[in-house]
């Protein structure tokens, strides 16, 4: 009877218990799909970059001696392959502009109203007055863009091509959070004025 009473109690044990992880297990699930939002933009964007870096060395055919960005010069049409745009709606979007040695990514942030619009412009322009500290980054956008990046073959000699993606992934990752978070501030600091100036009537 002993025994019958503790495999009844184990097996209880295992029942009871078994529901609850369950519970815990799927408790995250909705969180995670929100988290997760830019997951499927940012992963289409990785695997065309990766697919449009493989570029080379290819001197200039025009001028010798000379080596330069065929996406930058377009001296030559048949070294420029088709350009390829990955939009997440009408207002975020990613334009790839493959060559035979270069590519040019160009990256237009969300702004959804005119608080946006002026931290996004301001933030931009503080990082390409910096350009020469991302290696990569360009001093000028590109037309309707906010910011551009561009990869020669020189960057992909020195580094590794992955960890170039990842980069150009965690800054576009990284840019909306900090924008995010700029504009949460700037909200913060408007209620509490707006507070202190009205009870000065109170």
């Amino acid at each position: 009877s002993s025994s019958s009473s503790s495999s009844g109690s184990g097996s209880s044990g295992r029942s009871s218990s078994a529901p609850a992880a369950g519970r815990a297990r799927a408790a995250p699930r909705p969180s995670a799909k929100m988290a997760n939002t830019l997951k499927p933009y940012l992963d289409c964007i990785r695997t065309t970059l990766t697919a449009a870096m493989c570029v080379r060395n290819f001197p200039s055919q025009i001028v010798e001696r000379h080596n330069k960005p065929e996406v930058e010069v377009r001296g030559n049409r048949e070294l420029i392959l088709n350009p390829l745009t990955v939009s997440r709606n009408e207002n975020e979007m990613c334009l790839i502009e493959p060559s035979i040695n270069s590519v040019r990514v160009s990256i237009r942030i969300k702004q959804a109203d005119e608080i946006e619009e002026i931290l996004t412009r301001m933030f931009s322009r503080f990082l390409m007055q910096r350009a020469e500290q991302f290696v990569i980054l360009r001093r000028k956008p590109m037309a309707n863009f906010d910011l551009s990046f561009l990869i020669t073959h020189k960057h992909l000699e020195d580094m590794w091509k992955h960890k170039l993606v990842d980069f150009v992934i965690t800054f576009m990752e990284d840019i909306d959070k900090e924008i995010n978070g700029m504009k949460i501030a700037i909200n913060t600091r408007a209620r509490i004025v707006a507070y202190e100036y009205i009870q000065q009537f109170a």
